[in-house]
C-alpha cells in the first residue's frame, strides 16, 4: 500500500540496508558469555564477559535493536502507527516522511526529494547505513520503473523454487489446479512431508505479487499436516503453471486515485471434507490492486448467504484497516471505500434494521458491517457475478476465465525490449512469454555460477 500511495503522489523511495544491525542494539539485562576462542585470558581462564552489546545469535538481539532504531525515530519526532508497528511516520512543516521497517531493511519515501536524502544523511550518522539508492529490489520482489508506473516481480525467486523441486525444464501448464481437484482419504501419504511443506511455504510467499496463486496455495497448505501423493502432485502443476508464468508480475499505475474500493465473494460449502465455505476478497487503490486474501471460514455456513456476509465482514474489516494507515499519513479520502458483492440478500442485510431469525448465529459480522454502512463509512454495491474479481480465489479458474481476470488484478508481463509480448502462435500460446521464460532461466543460472565462482574465489588458498 505504501509503494502505490507513494507512485500515485509523486513521493521519491528510496531503499536502505544497515549494515550488521543487530550489533547497534542496546542490552537492558545482565548477560554473560565465555571468552570467545582465541581471545581467552590464560591467567584467568574461568573469567566470563559481561556483554555491553547485543551479538548475533542472541535471542534479544532482533528486540534489542528494533528498540533502539525505534527510540531514535521516536525522539526524532516520528510516530509509530498503531495498525502497523513497522510503519513510522514524520509530520512537520517541511512535509511528510514515512518509513518502513523490516529487521534491517527499510524503504523511506516522502513528500521531497531534499527531505529524504536529509534524513538519510541524519541515519548514516546514527546508523552504518548502506543507501541503495532508488527501490530496486526488496525483500526477494524485483521492482522495475516502467512508463506508466512500477512493476514488481519475484521470477528470479520463483526459479528457486522450481530448481528446489527439480522442475526448471518442466512442461509449462495453463492453470494451477484443476478445475475438478479431488482428494479422498485413501491417498498414499509421503513417508517425508518436509518437502512437501518447504515448496508450499515458499509458494506463500510467491503470492506477494502473485495473486493469481492464492487459492491454488491456500488449498494444498490445507494438508500440511499429513500431505499425500495426490496433494504432491498439486504442488507440482502449480509449479508447472509458475514456469509457463514467470514473467507476471503486478503493475502498478502512477495515473490513478487513491480511494479504497474491494471485492468480495464466497464458494459457499466448497470444502467436500468439511463443508467449510472458502473466503476471497480483494482491495484496490484506484486501479491498483493493494491487498486480497483467499481463506477458508472457521465455521460452517447454513446459506449462501450467510457464507458471502462473512466474507463481506473481513473485508470491511481489511477496508478498514487500509483506512487507518491513510488516516496516520494524513491523506483524505475524497469517497469511503466501496464494497463490491455479488449476492443480493448478503447486501441487503448490510442496510436492513430488522434482524431476522435466520441471521441470529452471525450478529458479530452483521452489526460489524451494518455499523459501517449506517456511519457512511462503507458503501456497498451490487456486482454481476461475470464482473466479480474476488470469485477468483474461492475457487479453480479455468483458462479462459484465469486470462480474462489476469488483467484486472493488475498482473501483466515484464514487456522486452527486442520481443513483442503480444505476438502469438495460432493455437494462443504466446512467443514472446516462452523466450522471456527461457531467458530468466539463463540469467538466474548465469549469475548463479558468477556468485558460486565469487564464493569460491573469496576463499583463502583457493585462487580464482
Amino acid at each position: 500500500m505504501i509503494i502505490s500511495t507513494a507512485l500515485i503522489q509523486g513521493w521519491p523511495i528510496r531503499q536502505l540496508d544497515v549494515k550488521n544491525a543487530f550489533l547497534h542494539g542496546n542490552i537492558t539485562e545482565d548477560i554473560y558469555m565465555e571468552q570467545p576462542p582465541g581471545m581467552a585470558d590464560s591467567q584467568h581462564p574461568e573469567y566470563v564477559c559481561k556483554l555491553q552489546k547485543a551479538l548475533y545469535g542472541l535471542k534479544q538481539a532482533p528486540c534489542a535493536w528494533f528498540d533502539r532504531f525505534s527510540t531514535f525515530l521516536l525522539e526524532y519526532g516520528f510516530i509509530c502507527s498503531l495498525v502497523d508497528p513497522s510503519l513510522f511516520i514524520l509530520h512537520s512543516e517541511h512535509g511528510l516522511l514515512v518509513l518502513l521497517l523490516y529487521v534491517d531493511d527499510m524503504l523511506l519515501t516522502g513528500s521531497t526529494k531534499a527531505l529524504v536524502s536529509n534524513f538519510i544523511q541524519l541515519l548514516s550518522g546514527e546508523f552504518t547505513m548502506k543507501d541503495l539508492g532508488p527501490i530496486h529490489h526488496f525483500l526477494g520482489i524485483e521492482i522495475y520503473k516502467t512508463r506508466s508506473g512500477l512493476h514488481l516481480s519475484q521470477s528470479h525467486y520463483a526459479l528457486t523454487i522450481l530448481e528446489r523441486a527439480t522442475m526448471t525444464d518442466c512442461k509449462p501448464m495453463s492453470t494451477p489446479l484443476e478445475a475438478k481437484t479431488k482428494t479422498s482419504i485413501t491417498d498414499i501419504p509421503l513417508e517425508d512431508p518436509s518437502h512437501f511443506r518447504g515448496l508450499v511455504g515458499s509458494l506463500q510467499y510467491l503470492t506477494l505479487t502473485r495473486p493469481d496463486l492464492s487459492y491454488s496455495v491456500n488449498y494444498v497448505s490445507q494438508f500440511m499436516h499429513a500431505p499425500a501423493m495426490t496433494h504432491l502432485k498439486m504442488v507440482r502443476q502449480i509449479l508447472q503453471y509458475v514456469k509457463g508464468t514467470l514473467n507476471i508480475g503486478l503493475h502498478f499505475s502512477a495515473n490513478t486515485s487513491l480511494d479504497l474500493s474491494a471485492f468480495s465473494d464466497a464458494d459457499w460449502a466448497g470444502c467436500l471434507t468439511t463443508r467449510r465455505s472458502t473466503t476471497g476478497y480483494c482491495v484496490f487503490m484506484g486501479k491498483n490492486i493493494i491487498s486480497w486474501c483467499a481463506k477458508k471460514q472457521h465455521t460452517v455456513s447454513r446459506s449462501s448467504t450467510e457464507a458471502e456476509y462473512r466474507a463481506m465482514a473481513n473485508t470491511a474489516a481489511e477496508l478498514t484497516w487500509l483506512a487507518f494507515i491513510l488516516k496516520d499519513l494524513h491523506i483524505p479520502m475524497t469517497s469511503p471505500p466501496t464494497l463490491y458483492c455479488d449476492n443480493l440478500s448478503a447486501l441487503h442485510m448490510t442496510i436492513n434494521p430488522v434482524f431476522h431469525a435466520r441471521s441470529k448465529h452471525i450478529e458479530l459480522d452483521y452489526h460489524f458491517v451494518r455499523e459501517r454502512v449506517a456511519l457512511g463509512q462503507l458503501i456497498t454495491k451490487h456486482i454481476s457475478t461475470n464482473e466479480q474479481v474476488a470469485d477468483l480465489f474461492t475457487k479453480q479458474m479455468s483458462k479462459a476465465a484465469l486470462t480474462s481476470f489476469q488483467n484486472k488484478l493488475c498482473l501483466q508481463p515484464k514487456h522486452s525490449l527486442r520481443e513483442s509480448v503480444s505476438s502469438r502462435h495460432s493455437d494462443g500460446s504466446n512467443y514472446g512469454v516462452s523466450r522471456w521464460s527461457d531467458k530468466v532461466t539463463q540469467e538466474y543460472r548465469r549469475n548463479k555460477d558468477e556468485h558460486s565462482h565469487s564464493a569460491v574465489s573469496n576463499i583463502p588458498g583457493i585462487s580464482g
